[in-house]
């Protein structure tokens, strides 16, 4: 059947500004980088201040990390996935967990229902772990987990897995996103106050800093501010300060900089502002870099670089035209490969419908290999480095973030500006003011406002019906038949009290973790300690 196309309309008069509202002249020429220093700006790639990327030969050396982003149903099912993306040539893994999971529930607790499996892996226990990556070698592939109130208690049983596979702790290699922050900022995904979350979070920084040496304890996400409305530059300035607030915690605690720094590493938002994402990515790595000598006295260069993986914006894909996403996704990918991204992950055509079909992720995966293999962006680092608009746009950006970093900064930190709702209420009104211009016709997006097609061709989408949590919930009863419930009850007690004093909670995490305790089990055991987090609303 013939579409229907229905005219776009007159087109209002454009406002030449960037997604953060920054203006755009007509063309740009030396005047525009007058104030730009090449050695204190710039340098070469691989060289500080890493504006041109962390490393010298930048992707002749080593291409990004291809992940896609990837959990659904039960251990079982996304395990399949697993292999099957591994086998269409995927270089790492990148765990998605359900909301369930990410709020610290076990499947069958009652806020549970109609939830298990839907937006990720259902992950309850030790046992649902050692079934999502059976057969998978940990010690060759590095995994990313999106996970973060409840990350101690998923990592500790990542590492439980390692170890029966017999792979030392001590070559394992991977991300734990476990940034809290951003929860109390964007995505609202806590348990407990801001405080005793950050104990948690420093506790396994720490950890990790004496026992996991390859792997990376935290990903300062920006991806999900970006996803909340935030602009490009709330993003890196939101992201950026974040990150200054863990590395003052981990500071505190007694851990020297440079002990610890070289693993931090982000998470940043790809979205459709071609040349402001480039220069977001390039100001980013600057900020970093001076920041982390500058104000913390790092001195080995691995502390200085900002290393980061990318994701395509799935705010921006539309379920109007869905194959349109498939163009978006090109052009964000290619704007995170220009500016220099570690790994990266393409958002699938129909991901907002459902999450993403087989097929649909196989072309997702498809465009990062087109561009590392025919397109020759990755054969020069930084090939937009001396544009005399990229390299104006990069010095806006990084003077609006620093702008935000310092009135952060003149509130006392992060904590006491999430406290008052100051990025909460930034990131409201940045998003209210897109979404408006979008619904006048002052922003166009193909499909949604403009270019509308009155007839829409079915996709074919992944369903998960409500036989995951069947399925979820009778292993959780089997389990909890056979395993040992004293030592469950003593692992508890013991992780209650260490909540209560000082010391490291991770062995005790790890204790409870392999005496089959559950992720719900465990998460109630430290709220009955720290308690519950009730974000006001400020308006």
């Amino acid at each position: 059947m013939k579409k229907a196309v229905e005219a776009a309309g007159p087109v209002s008069a454009p406002a030449f500004t960037t997604l953060s509202g920054l203006p755009v002249k007509e063309f740009y020429g030396p005047e525009d980088v007058a104030a730009l220093d090449p050695e204190r700006d710039l340098g070469q790639p691989g060289q500080f201040p890493y504006t041109r990327g962390i490393h010298r030969t930048m992707y002749r050396g080593k291409l990004w990390t291809m992940r896609q982003f990837s959990g659904f149903a039960t251990p079982e099912e996304t395990n399949r996935r697993y292999r099957y993306l591994l086998a269409q040539g995927q270089t790492g893994l990148s765990v998605a967990f359900d909301l369930p999971t990410l709020m610290g529930y076990d499947a069958d607790h009652p806020t549970s229902l109609g939830e298990v499996g839907k937006c990720g892996v259902a992950i309850s226990s030790l046992e649902d772990m050692e079934t999502l990556f059976d057969g998978i070698p940990l010690e060759d592939v590095t995994v990313s987990m999106t996970i973060n109130s409840p990350a101690p208690v998923v990592w500790a049983m990542y590492l439980a897995v390692a170890e029966k596979q017999g792979a030392p702790w001590e070559r394992i290699s991977g991300t734990l996103q476990n940034d809290i922050l951003k929860e109390f900022i964007a995505q609202k995904e806590y348990i407990f106050p801001p405080r005793p979350s950050m104990r948690l979070v420093t506790d396994v920084v720490e950890f990790a800093t004496n026992r996991t040496p390859k792997f990376h304890p935290i990903s300062v996400s920006g991806y999900h501010i970006r996803e909340a409305g935030s602009t490009a530059v709330q993003e890196l300035a939101f992201t950026l300060r974040d990150g200054i607030e863990y590395v003052e915690w981990a500071i505190e605690r007694g851990l020297a900089v440079d002990t610890f720094a070289p693993r931090l590493s982000f998470f940043f938002n790809a979205h459709n502002d071609f040349f402001e994402e480039i220069a977001k990515y390039r100001a980013a790595r600057k900020i970093w870099a001076q920041t982390m000598r500058e104000r913390f006295g790092a001195r080995d260069e691995r502390s200085l670089k900002l290393k980061t993986h990318a994701q395509t914006a799935g705010c921006s894909l539309t379920w109007q035209q869905p194959y349109n996403n498939i163009v978006r996704t090109t052009l964000q990918a290619l704007a995170a490969v220009l500016g220099g991204t570690q790994s990266l992950h393409t958002n699938s055509l129909d991901e907002a419908y459902a999450l993403p079909s087989e097929h649909a992720v196989t072309i997702a995966l498809r465009t990062q290999q087109v561009l590392a293999y025919e397109s020759g962006v990755p054969e020069v680092a930084d090939p937009l480095g001396g544009s005399y608009f990229v390299e104006h746009l990069t010095l806006e950006v990084e003077k609006a973030a620093r702008d935000y970093i310092s009135r952060i900064d003149a509130m006392g930190g992060m904590i006491p500006a999430i406290e008052r709702g100051f990025p909460q209420s930034e990131i409201a009104e940045a998003s209210y003011r897109y979404q408006h211009s979008v619904e006048t016709g002052e922003r166009k997006v193909v499909g949604v406002n403009a270019f509308v097609e009155t007839v829409e061709e079915p996709l074919e989408l992944l369903e998960i019906g409500g036989e995951s949590q069947k399925r979820q919930v009778a292993k959780l009863d089997r389990l909890r038949a056979r395993r040992d419930s004293d030592a469950v009850s003593r692992a508890l007690d013991a992780l209650r009290e260490a909540a209560r004093g000082t010391e490291n909670t991770m062995p005790r995490i790890l204790e409870a973790v392999k005496s089959y305790a559950t992720v719900g089990e465990i998460c109630a055991a430290l709220g009955e300690v720290f308690g519950a987090y009730q974000e006001t609303s400020i308006i």
